[in-house]
């Protein structure tokens, strides 16, 4: 028997593993934290400052919104929110290391765009993220994907 509507959207949500910000993409424990913080280089915008420590992990990121910030709740995870989808899009150009993020209470009333955008900003000032490319649109793929699979053959695109 299907699923009513309902259930079959919070079942394909909730255990979708490609929608979650996995456990291995975060700094998670206090000790984390504090490493971070005291060996990482640090730039800083109006509407967050970023920390960065580099490692030989692949990119994790922490999340530091404060009652300052936004005193509701909903104000502090739609900064999170943010934060994480930009992550999760940038994570494969990011450079290795742990990335912690300390919003500003300016970030309250800024708009999710401007959220995302002062994030690549400082992820560029540090040096963690490729410049775009000449024509602005793409940074080049990951070395994973921008090589040909062995013994295929290249595909000539099309005219």
């Amino acid at each position: 028997m299907p699923l009513p509507a309902a259930d079959a959207i919070l079942t394909v949500s909730s255990s979708d593993p490609r929608k979650r910000f996995p456990r291995s993409a975060r700094v998670r424990t206090r000790a984390e934290y504090t490493t971070v913080f005291d060996g990482a280089r640090r730039v800083s915008e109006p509407l967050m400052t970023l920390h960065w420590l580099k490692s030989d992990t692949p990119a994790r990121l922490g999340l530091a919104v404060s009652r300052k910030v936004d005193p509701r709740a909903v104000g502090r995870n739609r900064i999170k929110r943010v934060l994480r989808e930009a992550t999760r899009h940038l994570r494969p150009w990011m450079t290795a290391g742990d990335y912690v993020v300390v919003a500003r209470s300016a970030a309250r009333t800024a708009s999710n765009t401007e959220i995302r955008q002062a994030f690549e900003r400082l992820l560029r000032r540090l040096g963690a993220l490729p410049m775009p490319g000449a024509d602005g649109t793409m940074p080049p793929l990951p070395p994973s994907q921008s090589e040909p699979a062995p013994g295929a053959s290249p595909v000539e695109p099309a005219r």
